[in-house]
């Protein structure tokens, strides 16, 4: 059989599985997820084993620091892993759900319903968590789904797999329904975005490369997000000591990930207070600072911020500062350089607060808040499938919600069109 072929096949028996998932109920989607916990917690031993291999073979090839935070494995995470399917088991079920309703003057009563999307594929790289993630996503919205997860954790993802498909065979629904794609090769990613007959969404989630080839390949109708330049602006009247705790944790955290604070942008009228405490606090934490050049008048040892640098999201231990006049061209730099993700304002003006929130154009927008909470767990929907940075059907976090659809349901008594 050719590859081709491989993944056709692997995607029309995956369709086919959809109906049954959507149509088994809500009660027995709660109990898939919570036999899917069960699964994970009682497997530990074989999961953290192959998460081993995976990580000796990050090691051996090379990939960042970052690359490995996202691919590792620990009993902690695992159990927080078990404990977000769980959580999602709790989520309210949308699939039925009335979403609006509304009286005609002839009688029609009109409703619209919720459903789900279909088959969704997910194309990942480096985190397994995904795996398990987006399978309990899909498995509460009733959507089947289809997972291409990357080279560097294939041994994990084959497992996390194995214990989605134990848990939906306990409950007598067909395996398929989540489906791992067993091929590495990159052309099989060719294949399965022209499967535009048996999916109905992709959703890329990792680096800006690969975004990208699958935009520029899809032709599926495909969700992006390209990349986190995740901002933080600190107003004159903001708490210093609440400023100073919400840019160390923003950016050194978990430097690695899509919402981790990349561009730190001051107020001149305490940036000659704010920078030098803070600036002690992000040596201690080895943060490289890059700075513009009211920066380094204050700080004049740090390096140049390029222009290159504010359109950065460099996923480590590096600080963009810019001083900027006031709110207005603080909003004005993310406007320029942001990408639609995230932005915080620390200020104790409500005003200001207010026009920010109004002004910026990004999935989440924050007051006297690290970035760090623009997560799916971190917002209350259980996990997330990735974070939207486009505005069509989706923006921000990807919980159960965003992967349904709106039909129309029209309830009558008789009555015809004149």
């Amino acid at each position: 059989m050719t590859l081709e072929a491989t993944i056709t096949e692997l995607c029309s028996r995956t369709r086919q599985a959809a109906k049954p998932l959507a149509r088994a109920g809500r009660e027995t989607r709660t109990k898939i997820l919570h036999t899917l916990a069960s699964v994970i917690e009682s497997g530990q031993h074989e999961i953290l084993e192959a998460n081993a291999k995976d990580l000796a073979y990050g090691q051996s090839n090379g990939l960042s620091a970052a690359m490995m935070d996202r691919l590792k494995l620990d009993d902690a995470r695992l159990a927080a892993l078990a404990a977000s399917v769980r959580d999602i088991a709790e989520i309210n079920d949308p699939v039925g759900e009335v979403a609006d309703s509304w009286t005609r003057p002839n009688g029609l009563e009109i409703q619209r319903l919720r459903l789900p999307l279909g088959v969704i594929m997910m194309i990942y790289e480096s985190r397994p968590n995904v795996t398990i993630d987006a399978a309990a996503l899909c498995i509460r919205s009733g959507n089947a789904t289809i997972l291409r997860g990357g080279t560097e954790a294939q041994f994990t993802n084959r497992v996390l797999a194995s214990c989605v498909g134990k848990a939906l065979s306990e409950h007598d629904l067909p395996a398929e329904a989540v489906s791992l794609v067993p091929i590495q090769d990159r052309e099989a990613i060719d294949h399965l975005l022209n499967q535009s007959e048996y999916i109905d969404l992709v959703i890329p989630r990792g680096g800006e490369g690969l975004i990208r080839r699958v935009v520029a390949k899809s032709r599926i109708p495909v969700i992006q997000h390209y990349k986190g330049v995740c901002h933080v602006f600190v107003d004159k009247e903001a708490d210093l000591d609440i400023a100073h705790a919400i840019a160390i944790n923003a950016k050194t955290q978990r430097p690695g990930v899509c919402n981790a604070l990349e561009t730190l942008l001051i107020h001149q009228d305490i940036a000659s207070t704010f920078l030098p405490l803070l600036y002690e606090t992000l040596q201690h934490k080895s943060v490289e600072v890059r700075g513009c050049e009211r920066v380094l008048s204050v700080l004049p040892s740090v390096k140049t911020a390029s222009e290159e640098d504010w359109d950065t999201e460099f996923l480590d231990l590096i600080l963009a500062i810019r001083v900027v006049d006031d709110l207005d061209a603080a909003i004005e730099h993310i406007d320029r350089h942001g990408s639609s993700h995230t932005a915080s304002i620390v200020t104790k003006n409500k005003a200001h607060a207010s026009e920010f929130l109004n002004s910026v154009e990004a999935s989440c927008v924050m007051v006297n808040a690290s970035t760090r909470f623009n997560d799916g767990g971190e917002l209350g929907l259980g996990a997330e499938m990735g974070i939207s940075t486009t505005r069509i059907h989706a923006f921000g976090p990807m919980g159960v919600e965003s992967l349904t659809s709106l039909k129309y349901a029209v309830i009558g008594e008789g009555q015809i069109r004149r």
